[in-house]
């Protein structure tokens, strides 16, 4: 559940770029980007997928 926030969060800011201007938010986005694939990728590296049945 965790990772759907985090993937939402990023899909989010991504689409705020598409439309920012000032150069000081753009910057404070992509920080918040950077931040939050941090976070799901910390969250995998703890949560790994079962693998699939063969």
């Amino acid at each position: 559940m965790a990772d759907f926030i985090f993937e939402a969060n990023i899909a989010h800011y991504t689409k705020l770029l598409t439309a920012e201007t000032d150069v000081g938010k753009i910057a404070m986005i992509h920080k918040l980007i950077v931040e939050e694939r941090a976070k799901l990728a910390e969250w995998h590296a703890k949560n790994p997928r079962p693998k699939a049945a063969e």
